[in-house]
């Protein structure tokens, strides 16, 4: 048996394999999303450096939608595949927790069994070497067998690169494009370029670990196959095993691609049920990572007037009349006529505010970036009452009361179900009411709030992604269970797009 390859390091390579295919197909599927990257944080219409569509996007704001921008890849592609990024973002987070324990055991191992040594250069004449039998493949030939022990000087340093540079580069920057962390530490994400430079960084570093795979497998099977496939697949140095390990692990290869497509068709079949399942196994995670952290907007000095942005997407659009007669009628009367219900059926009492009765509460005043959960990013600053305070209003929380419900004029874009459209709602925890920056905003920018962006009131959670963020508010209500409303998962997007209720990553 070759010490070089023990079983511990053959499986976990087989499970990075497994678990890279599903971040990469399920990477994808977030991407189709919004086929697009920039580097600059508003995603001003033509400012992209890359778009994988030719669809054009027009110059005004509020008249074009993020959803409008969605494309639709094959369950063949990406996981799981026809415009379900819910789902793609549910797999990707249990691919990337999975991941990163194989990674961490991988190296934990790697340094504590001295086998750290095979991949890692201890001479500067690595570099040279790597010169050499780069001219070598380039020449289409390959190194003679004494250059490799295990791997040449070339796989070395792509090793090395791959594993200590471009991995973590990736969690660094996975990491960033989290509300709860940029809201949380906004100096790290801005350190990135911000939401979107750590989206494009994100992007290369895929690229990169993608090419990477497609030369490291072909690699194996070109270059000194007959010594490669035995210790890959059986920790042998035996090169008259080579016909066996050769189908091992060609049919291994076909079985893995095999479950990563069934993944994507397991998952459409009952979309619902999937996100369930895929929910439970993720949230307890998301919560331990994410739920401590507390957004710090109004006491954040690394953004500032000069990072406010210039556009600002949106994703839906104002009410039309087949949606809310009411709110058409109110905006052409300067909302002079607008009433915010305050209440709900668990208290006996209820209010009915005027946007001035709004305006009239302490005024929470801070700049933020929004994100959505497509890709695209803002900067703004926001001005409105923090939404723990309009409840102040009604008196003492009701006990049995857990959640808060808000609801808007709008309707969802579709249902799930293809049934009517429903009014937009989210539903919020009370850890996430407690926090400062949940607030009900009337003012961006210094001006009230435009028509298209949610006037003349909408939600600002700032530890969440923007699906949680309700538009033209209607009305806010104190819940015991958000499974009696809608689809019962606690939202619009949660029930149209599965998303998850926590919205902090």
């Amino acid at each position: 048996m070759d010490p070089d390859f023990p079983l511990w390091l053959r499986a976990m390579h087989l499970m990075n394999f497994v678990l890279i295919g599903i971040l990469l197909r399920s990477g994808w599927e977030m991407l189709s999303s919004l086929p697009r990257l920039w580097w600059r944080n508003d995603c001003a219409p033509g400012t992209e450096w890359l778009r994988f569509t030719k669809r054009k996007l027009p110059k005004e704001e509020g008249v074009y939608t993020s959803l409008m921008d969605e494309r639709s890849l094959s369950p063949l592609i990406s996981l799981p595949g026809k415009k379900n990024i819910g789902l793609g973002r549910h797999w990707h987070g249990l691919g990337t927790t999975l991941w990163l324990i194989n990674g961490l055991a991988y190296v934990i191992l790697l340094f504590a069994t001295g086998l750290w040594r095979r991949i890692i250069p201890t001479s500067w004449d690595v570099f040279p070497q790597a010169w050499e039998s780069l001219t070598i493949y380039l020449g289409f030939g390959k190194p003679s067998i004494e250059h490799f022990q295990p791997y040449d000087a070339l796989q070395m340093l792509g090793y090395t690169t791959i594993i200590f540079v471009v991995a973590p580069l990736m969690i660094l920057t996975g990491l960033a494009m989290a509300p709860a962390i940029r809201s949380r530490f906004p100096r790290y994400v801005k350190m990135l370029g911000g939401h979107q430079g750590a989206r494009s960084i994100h992007f290369i570093c895929m690229v990169i670990m993608t090419l990477f795979i497609i030369m490291h497998v072909s690699l194996v099977f070109l270059v000194h196959a007959e010594h490669n496939l035995p210790k890959m697949m059986f920790g042998s140095d035996d090169p008259a095993r080579y016909a066996q390990a050769f189908t091992v692990a060609v049919a291994m290869i076909i079985a893995v691609i095999a479950f990563w497509i069934a993944l994507s068709y397991i998952s459409l079949a009952d979309r619902p049920r999937m996100q369930r399942f895929l929910v439970a196994v993720t949230e307890p995670v998301r919560r331990v990572a994410f739920g401590w952290m507390k957004p710090r907007n109004r006491n954040q000095t690394a953004y500032t007037e000069k990072d406010i942005s210039e556009f600002h997407w949106t994703n839906g659009l104002p009410p039309t009349a087949d949606e809310s007669v009411e709110w058409l009628e109110m905006r052409d009367n300067d909302w002079a006529d607008w009433r915010l219900h305050v209440g709900g059926d668990m208290i006996d009492s209820s209010l009915e505010l005027t946007l001035d009765d709004v305006k009239a509460l302490p005024a929470h005043d801070y700049i933020a970036t929004h994100t959505c959960m497509q890709g695209w990013s803002a900067t703004s600053r926001w001005t409105g009452a923090r939404l723990e305070d309009i409840l102040a209003l009604l008196g003492p929380r009701p006990a049995t009361a857990k959640y808060v419900m808000i609801t808007s004029h709008g309707l969802a874009q579709e249902m799930i179900d293809h049934r009517p459209r429903e009014p937009f709602y989210a539903v919020i925890d009370l850890e996430t009411l407690h926090e400062d920056d949940t607030v009900l905003t009337y003012s961006r920018n210094g001006q009230p709030l435009e028509s298209h962006l949610g006037a003349p009131a909408r939600l600002r959670v700032e530890s969440n992604h923007g699906y949680k963020m309700v538009k033209w508010v209607k009305s806010i209500e104190w819940i015991e269970d958000y499974s009696v409303y809608g689809d019962g998962r606690g939202g619009t997007r949660e029930d149209s797009a599965l998303q998850a209720f926590n919205g902090r990553i």
